[in-house]
């Protein structure tokens, strides 16, 4: 099954398939999550109405990490078999994960106004995103330099794969450091968020996963056969 997605035109026609239904049903997810999260869930008794940004900030976070490493794994393969399928989804990954950052760090400045005084401190967290931010718009341009495609591809890959070393340190910046920024509430232990906050949380989580999804499948369709044509 995976030798088959590499194959460019079945890639070309599974990602043309699935796209809009995975844009479709994240956006109808989310909408729910949103609802319920910013209409139904209680006031936060420490934080207030404030505490609404998780809604957006959380998913938004997370796939501005979880996107990175996604690509770094189709530079992985590019390195290895060298396909146009990988080629064209580690770029694809790329404006996604830019955007998934910019909004964490748009959020999170909203959130961090009423919480802290100010909209931003070069906490470790914070700067450790903004630097993933700068990265992936740095290996946006990247991808663009070299005028020869497999150099491009080359080149593209070991950045992205040298770049992966900021993913550890954003997620484990509130461990290392004393930050300002808030200690995990979820994780494999379990979770401190109430259950009627959480549900709504999750529908936005996967909303935003379903959606970059989408989003990523048809910009890499759209990449592939400009590539092939070129």
């Amino acid at each position: 099954m995976i030798w088959q997605i590499a194959s460019p035109p079945r890639f070309h026609s599974l990602a043309s398939r699935l796209w809009p239904w995975l844009s479709g049903v994240g956006a109808v997810l989310l909408g729910l999550g949103l609802y319920l999260g910013l209409v139904l869930a209680p006031t936060d008794v420490t934080q207030g109405e404030v505490y609404r940004a998780i809604y957006v900030h959380v998913p938004a976070a997370w796939m501005s990490m979880f996107l990175y490493l996604v690509a770094c794994a189709y530079a992985a393969i590019n390195w290895v078999y060298r396909n146009d399928v990988s080629a064209v989804m580690m770029r694809a990954l790329l404006p996604t994960g830019a955007w998934m950052t910019f909004v964490a760090l748009v959020t999170g400045a909203l959130w961090g106004k009423p919480t802290w005084g100010t909209y931003w401190v070069w906490d470790a967290r914070m700067t450790s995103e903004l630097l993933l931010l700068f990265i992936y718009l740095g290996l946006m341009a990247l991808g663009q330099m070299a005028s020869n495609p497999a150099k491009a591809d080359r080149v593209l890959a070991i950045g992205l794969l040298i770049g992966a070393v900021n993913i550890p340190l954003i997620y484990l910046s509130v461990v290392f450091w004393n930050t300002l920024h808030q200690g995990y509430s979820v994780s494999l232990g379990g979770s401190q968020i109430h259950p009627d906050i959480a549900r709504g949380m999750w529908l936005c989580v996967l909303g935003f996963w379903l959606l970059c999804a989408g989003t990523v499948l048809n910009r890499g369709r759209r990449l592939l056969v400009l590539r092939r044509w070129n």
